[in-house]
């Protein structure tokens, strides 16, 4: 029987698997990176704007965004090409920062920001902490139409330029990460980011908002107040990588930092929607490793796009290391709920951005029999309505009754479209 390698933290987990049993989610073809040369190819044709170098002049500041180590786009050889570019334009390495999009997750440590943009550029240009609860750092805005405050990083309003690098994938509620993301919710205050997630749950119907969910840009009020958000500070470029398994850029789509990014997401969505013609009763997917299953919060999103593929009452083997444990602290307390409801209740009382990602979470084991391989403590997955898994093996035969199933290798980066 063939075997398939599913990543668990920065390790693999084998499994051999029936092919008559299961079919394999995953994209049709893996794409080679992208050279330096390729990339910058790209950078010459920007969409819907003028070049880097027609747009920064000599002597002039910039600011560069960038994700947190939550995420896997690589990023560092985009920097390392477009500093370069600056320098070489004219600008002074002095009058350049990067700036973590952290949002309200734990400050990048040093190793973490080495990795994520290169010991070269680590070493040379000057780096910026996001505190989304420090006021001194934050400045309002305005609001959005739908009257959620724009607080944001002081620093977004001291350079005079604002330049974007991210990269994309699926959303469960903001509809695709990247882009706009990087600013509201990346560099927000805490205020910001409750009063715009809130948008995606719906406290009359006690469920996700309609029109917010995985795939969805038009119509989503997440996504819409975001983008509103950002408009406050008009970035001046933006680059969005789409990666390989490996976190190698394989694409790269950059320009104007509203219709680059929605090309981007296009693209992806065309590569990563994988179309099924039914939901199976056994689903087993991987985060797809490290950093997709370092914690709890960002290991459900592989867990909501497994849900997709399972048949209600089905099981699915659930692969998430959480090496950080759950994400947050006081996430566990929202568990203390005695079903979905009952924290739905208590979400729409005291609203808070991770209540909502229990719900989700909650939602999943009640439907699912869901058995986790991870390091978390029993005490720990049993409150959340996990049952620890024994070997995989083990599982599928217990099992062996289910006529067909899935295997998703990378529950982090794709979507399922009943067809």
């Amino acid at each position: 029987m063939p075997l398939i390698d599913l990543k668990y933290g920065n390790q693999a987990i084998p499994l051999e698997y029936d092919e008559s049993q299961f079919q394999i989610l995953a994209p049709s073809a893996s794409l080679s990176p992208l050279s330096d040369a390729e990339i910058g190819e790209r950078l010459d044709k920007p969409i819907d704007t003028p070049t880097l170098e027609e747009i920064v002049a000599p002597g002039e500041s910039v600011l560069i965004v960038v994700p947190d180590a939550t995420r896997q786009v690589g990023c560092g050889q985009v920097v390392n090409l477009v500093v370069r570019r600056l320098i070489a334009a004219g600008v002074n390495a002095f009058d350049i920062r990067i700036i973590f999009a952290t949002g309200i997750h734990r400050k990048v440590t040093e190793a973490e920001k080495t990795a994520i943009i290169t010991p070269f550029i680590a070493q040379r240009i000057k780096t910026l902490d996001h505190e989304p609860r420090d006021l001194m750092q934050i400045v309002r805005l305005g609001e959005t139409p739908h009257g959620e405050p724009i607080e944001l990083n002081l620093a977004l309003t001291e350079h005079d330029h604002v330049i974007l690098i991210g990269g994309v994938s699926f959303h469960y509620f903001a509809g695709f990460t990247g882009g706009r993301k990087l600013i509201c919710p990346g560099l927000a205050s805490t205020r910001t980011i409750a009063a715009t997630h809130k948008l995606a749950f719906d406290c009359e119907k006690m469920d996700r908002r309609d029109g917010v969910g995985p795939g969805i840009l038009d119509g989503n009020a997440v996504h819409e107040s975001f983008v509103a958000a950002v408009e406050a500070v008009d970035p001046a470029f933006a680059m969005t990588t789409i990666v390989n398994d490996r976190g190698e850029v394989v694409d790269l789509v950059c320009g104007n930092w509203k219709s680059s990014h929605r090309a981007a997401c296009d693209e992806y969505a065309r590569r990563y929607t994988i179309e099924i013609t039914e939901r199976r009763p056994l689903v087993v997917v991987s985060c797809g490793g490290s950093p997709f299953d370092i914690n709890m919060i960002q290991a459900h999103k592989a867990l909501d796009a497994a849900s997709r593929a399972c048949a209600d009452g089905g099981t699915i083997l659930f692969l998430a290391e959480c090496s950080e444990g759950l994400g947050r602290t006081d996430f566990l307390d929202w568990f203390e709920a005695d079903d979905s409801r009952a924290l739905a209740d208590r979400l729409c009382e005291k609203y808070q951005v991770n209540g909502q990602t229990a719900f989700s979470l909650l939602q999943k084991t009640e439907r699912f029999d869901v058995a986790i391989t991870t390091s978390l403590p029993d005490d720990v997955i049993g409150k959340m309505r996990y049952r620890r898994a024994g070997g995989l093996a083990e599982e599928i035969e217990k099992a062996a009754r289910t006529p067909n199933g899935y295997i998703i290798p990378n529950g982090a980066k794709l979507d399922f479209r009943l067809t």
